[in-house]
């Protein structure tokens, strides 16, 4: 568990985020995603950006009483190990592979499984709601084990894989199309 993984279509390029945008913008884009129905993000709802943002600012929050020191207002997204079905959100998907120590650990925080689901799906499991800081996520795969093995088809929860915010685009720089 020494890399973090980004998925992108390879039309867009890595490290595209709605949140950036002026909410009128990503909404547009939104729009347009929705209307490929090939695309996982077709099935999003039209609150989806409402939501998100929400989710993202509750994370900060969280992570900054935790002791986080986020750069950026909203974070990019990555999972800690490899992620197949991730990749298949895309048309003609492509994996990213950064090394975990080309990150300042106080500008990256995770989530057991997905933000969406881990912030709102309420099963009593302990790490809902939560956001780790990488010692504490690691702690909780060796309770756990990793998403992405375990729950490979879905089917036993909507944990799917460990996904890490990303608060700081220094590391990322060199990925990133201007």
């Amino acid at each position: 568990m020494k890399y973090l993984y980004h998925y992108y279509e390879s039309v867009r390029g890595p490290f595209q985020t709605l949140t950036d945008l002026p909410l009128h913008e990503a909404m547009i884009i939104q729009d347009q995603l929705k209307q490929d129905k090939s695309l996982f993000a077709s099935k999003r709802s039209d609150e989806y950006l409402f939501i998100r943002r929400d989710l993202e600012k509750r994370a900060r929050e969280i992570f900054i009483g935790k002791g986080g020191k986020p750069i950026r207002s909203n974070p990019h997204y990555m999972t800690l190990g490899k992620c197949q079905w991730l990749k298949e959100w895309y048309k003609d998907g492509k994996e990213l592979e950064i090394d975990i120590d080309e990150f300042n650990e106080k500008t990256i925080s995770f989530t057991y499984g997905d933000l969406f689901p881990t912030m709102r799906f309420q099963d009593g499991k302990p790490y809902r709601g939560q956001i780790y800081m990488k010692e504490e996520i690691y702690k909780l795969i060796k309770e756990y084990g990793l998403p992405q093995d375990w729950n490979r088809q879905g089917n036993k929860g909507p944990e799917r894989y460990i996904e890490v915010q990303i608060w700081d685009d220094r590391p990322l720089v060199k990925h990133i199309r201007r």
